[in-house]
Order: C-alpha cells, then structure tokens, then sequence
C-alpha cells in the first residue's frame, strides 16, 4: 500500500516546487502539441513562474509525499465552505500509480467543511480531465473560450485579455467525500 501524504510547502522547497510544477505542466502540453506548442507562457514553460506564485502567496501549498519522497505537490484556497483546487500535479515519472488521487482524498479530509471545491484545467489536458471527473468526482460545469470567457482572467496580472488562456474547463465537486 502507498503512503501518500501532503506537507505544507517550505519556504527552502519554494524553488524546486515552482520548477516541479512547471515540468508537470509542460509534460502534458509536449505529449499533446510537441515543440510546435503556442500555449507557452514564458521561455518554453506552460504555467509562468510568476502564475505559480501568485498561487502560492494567496492559498496553502503542499507538497505531495510517497513514502517520504517529493513526487508532486498541490495547491488550495479556502473560504468558508467553498474551495479552490489552484494547483496538482504529480511528477511525470510517478503518473499512474494512484498518486494525485491520494493527494486529492488527503486535501479533501484537510477540509472537512468544504461543500464545494472548483478547480480549471486547459481543453488539452485529458489525462487531467479524465482524473477529475472520472476519479475524484468533480463535473465539468464550464468552458472557457473567446465566445465565452473567464471573467477572472488576467485578475492575477495586468488584465490584459491576450492573459486568458483559450480553453479551460471549470470543474465542481459537490462533496460526497472519497
């Protein structure tokens, strides 16, 4: 049996942790769209450095742990009884292996008061997609695109639309526990 835990992130671990989330991140944007990619936000990286921390200065960052090792890590914001699941990610060389859905059982007994938790991935991420709804339970209940976009888009920089990524699905989960 796994031993998967969540640590709250240190702030010795905060440079590794942004860079072990961007790898996570541009492993599936490589396997779907390969070098020809335009998705990037900075030098070559799907989630910009800077969108990582703004994550992390303004929700609770944790980092993943199979059997006392880093294999990923998550990000949450709560308030009151509405969660915000900003960041997941498993590192590519443990996908698989029932890890991210540990992770995301132990956020959900962290959070016992949570009725509802949301979460956005981007249309091309159906590994992603499919872990949501098809294991931890949440429902797609939105799409982003130029007909229909984020009205929170661009909140954590400088509000310029081009800042909106094109297709991302919001996800719900009504909690009913793991």
């Amino acid at each position: 049996m796994q031993n998967v835990t969540l640590l709250p992130l240190t702030p010795d671990d905060r440079a590794q942790f942004i860079l072990d989330n961007q790898e996570a991140f541009n492993y599936g944007a490589l396997e779907e769209f390969g070098r020809r990619d335009d998705h990037f936000e900075e030098g070559g990286e799907i989630i910009s450095r800077e969108t990582i921390e703004t994550a992390i200065d303004s929700g609770e960052a944790y980092r993943i742990m199979l059997n006392g090792e880093k294999v990923g890590g998550a990000v949450v914001r709560v308030k009151g009884d509405r969660g915000d699941l900003d960041l997941l990610f498993v590192s590519p060389h443990a996908h698989s292996k029932g890890i991210g859905y540990a992770a995301w059982c132990e956020i959900e007994k962290l959070y016992p008061n949570v009725a509802v938790w949301e979460t956005v991935t981007p249309y091309f991420e159906t590994r992603n997609i499919h872990f949501y709804v098809n294991r931890c339970g949440f429902h797609i209940v939105e799409f982003f695109n130029s007909h229909h976009p984020d009205p929170n888009a661009g909140i954590e920089n400088d509000g310029d639309e081009d800042d909106a990524f094109e297709g991302m699905f919001r996800f719900e989960k009504r909690m009913g526990g793991c």
